[in-house]
């Protein structure tokens, strides 16, 4: 994607969520972060063996969504050893961005549906739902709640021909794994049959932050004190960070009524507590066995938010994937075991919500040992990236941010730390952006321009 720089003046700027998006003071918006548009294909030989096509879910609202079938599952009848008559499960799937960027049609979402179609063999459900500022939260919310019916009614003839509807995962990552779990929750209250929930690096917070948020001093896509801007910012203002939608009781968490549910979380991901927070909360629910044997947390160990996407070959993203797999794929009876390897559940949360006001140490105890772990690879590695943000952003002429795709990680303790986005930023406020053009596409017929970011 060609992008024109446009230059800003430091008083330009009245909200900076770096580097996901600018508004400026005469109500401009800026999307920082994006991915490049790629186009549906039926031919499966064009994408490593899965036929996508887009959909329009709910034209009044401009919501649409693109399918993921694996054509060699398809063309085979599934697995033929289930008892599921051939038909493949349904995952609906919502793509992260702090609700206000990325597309379920930009290459990084693209690619990794692909890549989860074909792991898991499922037809995936990725959801294109309306974005903050422009579309304040609960747009997006109601656009995922639409997408869920509109899957559940199995109108279109890929859903009707190939999906199960009784093995229906809604997942997502950050944003969208709140997305994912807001829509279990509205499903609970008005009915809507989930066999699981997948949550990658949700994106929870709440009035005050936890202890190792405040003293975090790490580096990362977005700081903890930046990440207080943001609910305000895609409600319009209309909620504060006490609002429960972005800091969920007990009591609601609880009353989730979907089967079994996976929470991954990564080690040097500041957000991790509250991700570790909402399974441990999840144990309370009926379907959680108990002991919580249905509630799986994955650590994904020396990593940062949203690695997997942006890495998806190295170790760490390979072994997320196929943990999101077997849970797809495993069987919701409660005395059917895990693959080898991998443990599940969560019998002991290590962190008490007490520690939030007293500031005491966090302790990790035999909790770590109920966890599945994913190791760092010990040897170098070059990380890939499936895109690169088209960004020129300079602080009064000068060059303020690079781009780095070449880190070393693992046990040699780098001074270059590995984390999602691979952003190493000079500290600065004041900000020079690219401008990034609509594009058309063409949707089941009907034209739709549409910034996809």
């Amino acid at each position: 994607m060609h992008a024109e720089k446009n230059a800003v003046v430091d008083d330009d700027v009245a909200v900076e969520l770096y580097p996901f998006i600018l508004k400026y003071n005469d109500g401009r918006v800026e999307r920082i972060l994006h991915s490049t548009f790629v186009p549906a294909s039926e031919d499966p030989a064009a994408s490593r063996g899965v036929a996508t096509r887009d959909v329009i879910i709910d034209e009044r609202n401009g919501v649409s969504a693109r399918l993921f079938l694996p054509s060699g599952r398809a063309a085979a009848g599934g697995n033929s050893s289930s008892d599921d008559g051939g038909r493949l499960p349904v995952v609906v799937y919502f793509h992260g961005g702090c609700f206000c960027t990325e597309s379920a049609f930009g290459r990084t979402y693209h690619r990794y549906a692909t890549s989860l179609a074909s792991r898991a063999g499922a037809l995936v459900v990725s959801v294109e739902y309306r974005l903050a500022p422009e579309h304040p939260v609960p747009a997006a919310h109601d656009d995922a709640w639409a997408a869920l019916r509109w899957v559940a009614s199995l109108s279109d003839p890929w859903l009707a021909d190939y999906a199960d509807p009784s093995r229906t995962f809604v997942a997502g990552d950050s944003a969208g794994g709140h997305i994912a779990y807001r829509t279990a929750v509205r499903a609970s209250h008005e009915g809507g049959d989930i066999e699981g929930l997948i949550v990658v690096q949700p994106f929870f917070w709440g009035p005050e932050m936890l202890p190792f948020e405040a003293s975090w001093d790490g580096e990362s896509v977005i700081r903890p004190h930046k990440v207080g801007e943001l609910w305000p910012f895609v409600t319009s203002g209309q909620a504060g960070n006490d609002d429960p939608w972005i800091d969920p009781s007990v009591e609601e968490v609880t009353s989730l009524t979907c089967r079994r549910a996976l929470v991954a979380v990564a080690e040097k991901d500041f957000l991790r507590h509250r991700g570790r927070l909402l399974a441990a909360r999840m144990r309370g629910c009926a379907w959680a066995g108990g002991d919580g044997h249905n509630v799986t947390v994955v650590e994904s160990e020396g990593e940062d938010h949203g690695f997997h996407l942006y890495s998806p070959l190295r170790a760490t993203s390979r072994k997320l994937m196929e943990s999101i797999v077997q849970f797809i794929n495993q069987k919701s009876s409660a005395t059917s075991p895990w693959p080898a390897g991998v443990l599940p559940g969560l019998h002991e949360y290590y962190y008490s919500p007490l520690h939030a006001s007293n500031g005491q140490k966090m302790s990790r105890g035999a909790a770590d040992s109920s966890r599945i772990l994913l190791s760092v690879p010990s040897r170098p590695y070059l990380a890939a990236f499936l895109d690169e943000p088209d960004m020129g952003i300079v602080r009064r002429g000068q060059r303020s941010m690079e781009i780095s795709n070449a880190l070393t990680v693992g046990q040699d303790k780098s001074s270059r730390r590995s984390f999602g986005l691979i952003f190493a930023r000079a500290k600065s406020d004041y900000f020079t952006a690219f401008k990034n053009p609509l594009l058309s596409a063409s949707v089941s017929g009907i034209t739709m321009a549409k910034n996809f970011l």
